[in-house]
């Protein structure tokens, strides 16, 4: 199915090359020429050719060798691949969450030119518009540490002409078997290898060291990368010490190793001995900054961050501390003052945490980060959502600073950098007994999210939240995060646990005497309500609502819920008392500065406007309203808005311009697992197909809004997709046209208001006509 017309583009698609992506060769110099060769014996064939060439290392194999061959090969072959290389990292063995696949392809659809808002949700969608966007490309995709089948296969291209290289710690057996790929299963390197990685990395830095020492060390290290390269970086800052005192040294840490080891995994030990080397070579101060950064929520964190882990130390220190370790190669700088653990030393650094820090430190480290993120997600709110409630805090602790934000962008930037990582802290807190923390943070990462963030990804850590709230008797927390997870389960359709939510919220507030958050929550219920199209329900809770915020002075939240209840008036067909509201709204909304509520009552505007015959000026107020979203840089908004834009360019015959908003619409709510919405863009595909008479297309785009609307349950929207239908397909099947509008009047039979009637009129009408 597409979106696209006569002159329109095709969704999301991207006419630019794929940009080459390959990070440079992280494990240093490897130069296995046996697999290299198995590798380029590939490249030999044709379209008719293996689809995906698997790079494995064996079970229990720790160390970047894997990556290092593939990155190599991948680097060489480059050219053979004129359309680009992507590159995507896992994460299948940190100590955190691998990446799952939907995240993955994200990350590889934008690299590819799609719009970050434009990314499909759903995870077939998504890898769908991936391989169609490779079909005829001729591209290198490198996954790195894979730990799963499934993490793989959606990420794979459907087209021979594409390779695919994927390294892992497991044999991934059903790539194999299903997917036709190849398993080179790599060891260690061999010892002339390793004795040529450790003269590679100390060449210049020290004397020419002895063939048979560095063969003693390489073996010391197991001839693993990862370890080798870290071992002959300390012999590199060492250029006096004799390689004699240096392996000394690591035999020492080894037989240490040996004595606490059960010696059932000898690699994974040798690693571990050079981590601990290396380790033990750190300034005191770096040393325990190191192993702090092991309960960092994440594997990726600032400078800040790792400054309000290591307490006093103060930002400048911390920075250098951070520079010593990167140094060390025990973690990498990915930006300026961004850093992120390799995942086996990031296991190794919460090792040493538990082991040498005292329980009351570790405590203390992990509250300051906690409070960190707490403190600065709040001063993100005062800029992404400024009419909700701030959560009460207590000062921040002195030893940590939390960043201030001088404009919204800066907000936004930071809330979409550290989402995952604050995602993270909620669980965290609540993991380490910090109830408080949990639900604090929880429910500011609520006010704080970034615009464009998935609206599936906060309902589980609010769920975390309110239980945190009610171990501890919160009582007002619990009414906010219920308020929360309500709005949070309409955005993804959930609409009887939405309301449960509401109503939860609804109880608590009245229990404890607070009128603004019970006004609140009969206003979110009535919106439950007008999403289900329960009207004279709606406008009820509306006019509470209303009557409440007026009471308390709260001018911001009388203006919302009036807008709530023009847009009731509106559905309900009673366009009258619709303008009269909307006027007064609009003027609350212009008078508070409240950008998005008058974009959202612009909206409503445009619609009446539309439905009154003045189309020009419906246009100017659907723009004026999409203008605002994206101001706001608020795809939630702006994909909603988009519906409206379609609906003024279609009624102003713009069908090539409606055609792209409702495209863009439903791409965006896609991405934000609102299926009711993209449904309805889905819709407005459908009328314009039928005003164009392309009844064969229509149909298909009335046919699956039905089913989706079917899905959710939504008999309102299910009857509209089902004219469309009957209409489109009437001039080639009229009994298929008149079973669907006889289905429409039994689905209309209970809707009594009177845009309902008029509908269900036509309705009868056309059944008339056609018997």
């Amino acid at each position: 199915m597409h979106f696209h017309a006569q002159g329109t583009p095709d969704p999301g698609r991207s006419s630019s090359p794929v940009p080459r992506q390959l990070p440079a060769d992280v494990g240093g110099f490897v130069n296995r020429t046996d697999e290299l060769g198995q590798l380029n014996a590939v490249l030999t064939t044709e379209d008719g050719g293996p689809l995906v060439v698997s790079v494995y290392v064996i079970a229990g194999t720790a160390g970047a060798g894997k990556t290092s061959l593939a990155l190599r090969w991948a680097h060489q072959v480059r050219e053979r691949f004129p359309d680009g290389q992507l590159y995507a990292n896992l994460r299948g063995y940190d100590p955190g969450e691998p990446v799952a696949a939907r995240e993955a392809l994200h990350r590889l659809l934008t690299s590819l030119g799609v719009r970050a808002e434009a990314v499909p949700q759903d995870l077939d969608a998504a890898a769908a518009l991936y391989r169609s966007l490779l079909a005829d490309r001729r591209v290198l995709v490198v996954l790195d540490n894979a730990a799963t089948v499934g993490q793989v296969r959606p990420l794979l291209p459907g087209s021979a002409h594409s390779l695919v290289p994927v390294t892992s710690r497991s044999r991934l057996s059903g790539l194999a078997v299903r997917d036709g790929a190849r398993r080179l299963t790599l060891g260690v390197l061999p010892e002339p290898e390793a004795v040529a990685l450790l003269r590679v990395v100390t060449a210049g830095y020290r004397p020419v060291d002895d063939e048979r020492q560095l063969a003693e060390l390489a073996h010391l290290c197991a001839r693993l990368p990862l370890a080798l390269r870290i071992a002959a970086e300390r012999a590199a800052s060492h250029p006096h010490l004799r390689l004699d005192d240096l392996i000394a040294d690591l035999r020492d840490e080894s037989a240490l190793w040996d004595a606490l080891s059960t010696g059932d995994d000898e690699e994974a030990e040798a690693v571990r001995t050079v981590f601990a080397w290396s380790y033990r070579a750190l300034s005191e101060q770096a040393a325990r900054l190191f192993r702090l950064l092991g309960l960092h929520p994440g594997p990726e964190f600032g400078l800040r961050a790792a400054a309000a882990l290591a307490g006093s130390a103060g930002i400048s220190r911390s920075r250098q501390m951070l520079d010593s370790l990167v140094g060390a190669h025990l973690l990498e700088q990915t930006a300026q003052d961004r850093y992120r653990f390799h995942d086996l030393l990031r296991a190794y650094a919460i090792d040493q945490a538990q082991h040498e820090e005292p329980p009351a430190e570790r405590e203390a480290a992990l509250r300051r980060v906690l409070e960190w993120y707490l403190h600065t997600a709040d001063a993100a709110q005062s800029w992404i959502n400024p009419a909700e409630d701030r959560v009460p805090l207590t000062p921040a602790p002195d030893d940590i600073s939390p960043l201030t934000f001088s404009e919204y962008d800066a907000a936004v930037d930071w809330a979409e950098r550290e989402h995952d990582n604050l995602l993270q802290a909620v669980r965290t807190a609540a993991d380490a007994g910090q109830d408080r923390l949990a639900w604090q943070l929880a429910t500011v990462l609520w006010n704080a999210q970034f615009p464009s963030a998935s609206g599936t990804s906060w309902p589980a850590v609010g769920r975390i939240g309110l239980e945190a709230a009610q171990r501890l008797g919160e009582r007002a927390a619990q009414g906010a995060l219920h308020t929360y997870l309500g709005m949070a389960y309409t955005r993804i359709n959930r609409q009887a646990e939405s309301l449960e939510s509401h109503e939860n919220a609804l109880t608590i507030r009245r229990d404890l005497g607070d009128r603004l958050g019970e006004a609140r929550s009969l206003n979110l219920i009535g919106l439950n309500h007008l999403r289900g199209r329960r009207l004279d329900s709606a406008a009820r809770y509306f006019e509470q609502a209303i009557s409440a915020f007026q009471e308390q002075d709260a001018a911001h939240w009388a203006a919302t819920a009036m807008s709530n209840l023009a847009t009731t008036h509106y559905r309900a067909g009673r366009l009258p008392e619709a303008a009269t509201v909307i006027d007064q709204a609009l003027a609350a909304h212009r008078t508070l500065g409240d950008q998005r509520g008058e974009g959202n009552i612009l909206r409503v505007l445009s619609d009446v406007q539309r439905e009154q015959g003045d189309v020009e000026a419906s246009l100017a107020s659907a723009q004026a309203a999409l203008d605002i979203a994206l101001t706001l840089r608020n795809l939630r908004l702006e994909g909603f808005w988009l519906l409206t834009l379609g609906d003024a360019q279609q009624a102003n015959s713009q069908y090539a311009e409606a055609l792209t908003s409702y495209q863009r619409s439903a791409t965006l709510h896609r991405r934000l697992a609102d299926r009711s919405r993209e449904a309805l863009a889905w819709q407005g595909v459908g009328e314009v197909y039928r005003r164009l008479g392309r009844q064969t297309e229509a149909a298909d785009f009335h046919r699956q809004a039905a089913s989706t609307h079917r899905d959710l349950g939504d008999e309102w929207h299910q009857a509209l997709a089902l004219d469309g239908l009957a209409s489109a397909v009437l001039g080639e099947s009229p009994e298929e046209a008149h079973r669907h509008w006889t289905q429409v009047l039994r689905l209309l039979a209970d809707f009594d208001d009177p845009r309902a009637v008029v509908v269900r009129e036509r309705i009868e009408s056309r059944l008339t006509e056609t018997s």
